[in-house]
């Protein structure tokens, strides 16, 4: 899993349903959903 920090619970949380994307720059990243709010999560850098 994920961890990244929940910007509506203002906590570090693992992310829900993570996939990796790849930015516009070509740089990785992995977006999910907090298992708390529901609210979307992003991490810039990969795993």
């Amino acid at each position: 899993m994920v961890e990244a920090y929940c910007v509506k619970c203002k906590q570090k949380r693992e992310m829900k349903n993570a996939k990796e994307v790849t930015m516009k720059n070509g740089k990785a990243a992995v977006t999910g959903n907090c298992p708390v709010c529901g609210t979307k999560m992003f991490k810039i850098g990969g795993k």
